[in-house]
């Protein structure tokens, strides 16, 4: 499955929320949907939920277009919204019984479908309950299974960590990665960046409704890059961060480092360390580490240094609202 969001603009009256946004990603991803408060994350997530219309551009999921065809497109995505709805006299199971005839899911198979995902989330013991009556938890959990009890290729979240404790946090994580090895293309939005980095393939970064970066997180396959695209600018600077620590004294360390070309920076840090940054990518950084030991410095640890979420948001955004 092949996810392409194709110049999407929405406006609120004068207010333009979502800004000529475009990228795309596939089968077996986790992607992160990040951006500030009023970046247009949630309206980009509902245009691609058949929930609302854009103004201009399209979304097509395999080809077909959620603006032409949104009755095909409900059956291959799954939408998980921020909140589960206050239901005062519904169960648990009821309520995901409900949206499995709503797909169209009849007889035993919609059964065998309601067991499977209540087993897979855990849902089980808490089938009888009412809504109303669970943790904030077994309401995502719930969420959850609304989204996938028709077996959807694409899975789209938005903040479902939200309001979690740590272990709710893990166990949704762990149920995540589980879904995108069975081949589920996941685009989840969230503010909860150290959660994003643990689990995402690659980011889609947005602010005052325009993209500002898409790509791959680091150290993934780069054998699926053909997956993924995006328009907008990529503020993220063209370096490597290296980490090294040697035999010799930081000062002499720093002497020898201070002669080297393609060096932009280079500061010490912790347990002997130094933290340098270098202009270009591995083969730079293999000339580096070539050139030291050729001059006699006896390197104990030579390694990159990726940048995180943290530091990719901060370095391509600017903290304006839309």
């Amino acid at each position: 499955m092949k996810v392409e969001v194709k110049n999407l603009v929405k406006f609120f009256g004068k207010n333009k929320a979502v800004d000529d946004v475009s990228f795309s990603f596939g089968s077996g991803h986790i992607f992160g949907f990040i951006g500030p408060n009023g970046a247009g994350k949630t309206t980009t997530i509902k245009i691609m939920s058949t929930l609302s219309l854009p103004d201009s551009g399209d979304v097509l999921y395999d080809g077909v277009s959620v603006i032409e065809n949104p009755e095909k497109v409900r059956r291959v995505i799954g939408y998980m919204p921020d909140a589960l709805p206050e239901h005062k006299d519904i169960t648990v199971n009821e309520y995901i019984d409900f949206f499995a005839r709503a797909y169209g899911l009849k007889g035993r198979k919609r059964r065998q479908a309601m067991e499977d995902i209540k087993e897979f989330t855990g849902l089980g013991k808490m089938q009888d309950k009412y809504l109303k009556a669970l943790s904030k938890g077994m309401k995502q959990r719930v969420s959850l299974a609304r989204a996938l009890v028709h077996n959807p290729e694409v899975l789209i979240m938005d903040e479902p960590a939200a309001g979690l404790d740590p272990r709710a946090r893990i166990e949704l994580r762990e149920l995540m990665k589980i879904l995108a090895e069975q081949g589920k293309a996941i685009l989840v939005s969230s503010h909860i960046l150290s959660e994003l980095q643990d689990i995402c393939h690659g980011t889609v970064i947005i602010e005052k409704g325009k993209i500002l970066h898409v790509g791959m997180i680091k150290g993934e396959d780069s054998g699926k890059s053909d997956e993924v695209s995006g328009t907008g600018r990529n503020n993220v600077p063209k370096h490597t961060v290296v980490i090294i620590r040697a035999l010799c004294t930081q000062d002499e360390l720093l002497k020898k480092l201070a002669e080297q070309p393609f060096i932009l920076d280079y500061r010490p840090s912790v347990n002997n360390e130094v933290q340098v940054t270098i202009e270009g990518n591995d083969e730079e950084s293999a000339e580096l580490l070539s050139t030291l030991v050729t001059d006699g410095i006896k390197v104990t640890e030579f390694r990159q240094h990726g940048i995180g979420l943290e530091e990719l948001f901060l370095n391509v955004t600017k903290g304006d609202l839309n």
